[in-house]
């Protein structure tokens, strides 16, 4: 679903003008100080991690398939797709964000090892996911979650999750789309309203992205073309078709994040939706199932998450079991073939603050530390007073104190 043109507001005067300060849950100057320390050896162990997870499954399936034993190979092709999955858009999100590694190099080296290997344009990504970020299910300028969302469980769209995604759909990667988008991006053209509108704006934006999906589609091409003439066709599939296989374990996961819960308020407990997982689904998806705790403090390393969350924990919402956050949503989703004017409301333990509906100026804001949305928004974005990294304004945070920068919480890093 696209937000209509007729509702869109330019958004360069979404920037100028749209304001929505956040409510974000009380923590001390200190706690937050610590939580959004960045560690190269934590970040080496997620990132390095997964992609050593991909490249083992990838070895076996490969052995598999050299030696004749196909129902193992086809076993290895399917725990490949589903760890390699999560390498696009979720592995790719956080290294956006830049809050993996301590060391900055290391963020964009893995962004750019990851994007190749998933067929990911960061550029487009950076774009808009930063207005995800600042106006969360704030339609029309929040076109990544345009609400209701249908928590599908048809039998044909699971059957293409647990095989190969041809058609594709909500979080999930179809052959279709995927390589219809990636050769109209290469020729500079896009289908998105959205993104189409952003690059209207910033031609140099879009210069980049252009010329990023070619590399990567050129890189893939080559790939393909060694492995055939060598006759080890199976190491391009491996390499250029494992996100479209086995895509139901990121779908199952990703889908609760914002499925279901309100828009057009200034809360987060109400927008987004935090659940738990088993240690493997949670190593996979980048810990991004604390998903209100990382838009809240964006800032905080997805490794420290569920720390902040044990903080923030007595006015957040309970978090949801995986079949709770479907159970609810499928309920929600019924009730709304009924009554589409209906929003579920997030109940809160009896010791947090109350939800907050509107906005109110009674809303502290908040400084430059805990709003930061990391190095997720491109120079594109930020205005040449904003361009300051997280480094930077932690940096000038202690130099100065905290009443030197107090700053609009949604101008986070951004005009």
């Amino acid at each position: 679903m696209s937000v209509a043109t007729a509702d869109r507001i330019p958004l360069s005067e979404v920037r100028k003008n749209l304001r929505i300060r956040w409510y974000r849950s009380p923590i001390e100057r200190e706690e937050i100080q610590r939580l959004v320390q960045r560690s190269d050896l934590r970040g080496a162990f997620q990132a390095v991690g997964h992609i050593g997870l991909w490249l083992c499954t990838g070895t076996l399936t490969f052995i598999a398939a050299h030696n004749g034993n196909w129902p193992l190979a086809l076993l290895g092709l399917f725990l490949h797709g589903t760890v390699g999955t999560f390498m696009r858009g979720v592995a790719c999100h956080e290294l956006g964000h830049g809050t993996v590694f301590k060391t900055k190099w290391l963020n964009k080296f893995f962004l750019r090892l990851y994007a190749i290997c998933s067929l990911w344009n960061f550029h487009d990504y950076s774009m808009s996911h930063s207005f995800h970020h600042l106006y969360t299910l704030h339609p029309p300028v929040d076109p990544e979650i345009i609400l209701p969302r249908r928590p599908s469980l048809h039998i044909l769209y699971v059957l293409q999750l647990f095989t190969v995604n041809i058609f594709g759909g909500e979080e999930s990667n179809g052959f279709i789309p995927t390589v219809r988008k990636i050769v109209m991006t290469c020729f500079g053209r896009y289908e998105e309203e959205w993104l189409s509108e952003l690059y209207e704006e910033h031609p140099t934006a879009k210069a980049r992205a252009v010329r990023w999906m070619r590399l990567v589609l050129l890189i893939h091409v080559i790939v393909a073309v060694a492995a055939i003439v060598s006759g080890y066709w199976m190491i391009a599939v491996l390499f250029s078709c494992h996100i479209f296989i086995g895509n139901w374990l990121k779908y199952f996961v990703g889908f609760p994040m914002h499925c279901g819960l309100r828009d057009n308020v200034p809360d987060f407990r109400l927008c987004v939706r935090t659940i738990r997982l088993n240690p493997i689904s949670e190593f996979l998806y980048w810990h991004m199932n604390w998903h209100t705790e990382h838009h809240m403090f964006a800032a905080v390393p997805c490794y420290n998450l569920s720390e902040l969350h044990g903080i923030v924990k007595d006015d957040m919402p309970v978090p949801r079991s995986l079949v709770g956050a479907w159970r609810e949503m499928r309920d929600i989703w019924l009730r709304q073939q009924n009554d589409p004017d209906y929003q579920f409301t997030t109940p809160l333990p009896p010791s947090a603050n109350a939800a907050v509906t509107t906005e109110s100026d009674e809303l502290a804001r908040a400084d430059a530390v805990v709003a930061s949305i990391g190095d997720l928004a491109p120079d594109e974005l930020k205005s040449d007073s904003s361009r300051r990294s997280l480094d930077e304004v932690i940096k000038r945070h202690h130099r100065d104190g905290p009443a030197k920068v107090k700053i609009d919480q949604l101008t986070e890093q951004i005009d």
